[in-house]
């Protein structure tokens, strides 16, 4: 079987699920990883026999079946987003290697980088500057959140419900430092 052909099976699965919604979407995120890893999307073989290949990841998501999966980039990353391995690798085919703008399709939508406090923009940031805590939440073993908080890029926030003062009490007694709390109630006791 030619490597061709060997990747139209990955490239079909991928495009199943998708397409068949439901449950099968939950073969989306692995799938991804696959097709990526092994770079199927980039040279395949239709079911008609065309041999397609692609230079983007983002114009083998949004051309048509079945030259293409037929999606969105966006519906493809809402679907992988409970995967951060497939999430990452996603973000790297759509970003590219070293800032290179892989994610304009065909001239014309341009795909949105993640920003703000998204999970794909926190994966993006970690990946770039702290490798070592983009490896643990790649591994499980921290959330993307608390990685960019262990890392310093984002603060540490608590919510308190505010209808009962003992609440609010215990709750920034368990997260502020004593000389935290000093300054607070110096602050609370001025008149204002």
């Amino acid at each position: 079987m030619s490597t061709a052909s060997a990747n139209a099976v990955l490239v079909e699965a991928l495009g199943s699920s998708l397409r068949r919604g439901g449950n099968a979407l939950e073969d989306v995120p692995a799938l991804v990883k696959r097709v990526l890893r092994e770079e199927a999307w980039r040279e395949y073989v239709t079911p008609r026999g065309e041999v397609i290949q692609h230079d983007r990841f983002a114009d083998f998501i949004t051309t048509p079946p079945t030259a293409g999966l037929g999606a969105s980039v966006d519906l493809v990353r809402r679907i992988v987003l409970p995967d951060p391995e497939a999430l990452d690798l996603l973000d790297q085919a759509i970003v590219g290697r070293q800032g290179e703008r892989t994610d304009l399709v065909s001239n014309r939508n341009e795909v949105p980088r993640p920003v703000g406090t998204t999970k794909a923009a926190a994966l993006r940031k970690l990946r770039k500057d702290k490798p070592e805590l983009h490896a643990d939440v790649l591994a499980g073993r921290l959330s993307a959140h608390a990685a960019m908080i262990q890392a310093g890029f984002r603060p540490k926030t608590v919510s308190v419900p505010v209808d009962r003062p003992e609440t609010v009490a215990r709750t920034l007694r368990k997260n502020l430092a004593p000389e935290d709390l000093a300054e607070l109630v110096r602050l609370l006791s001025e008149k204002q």
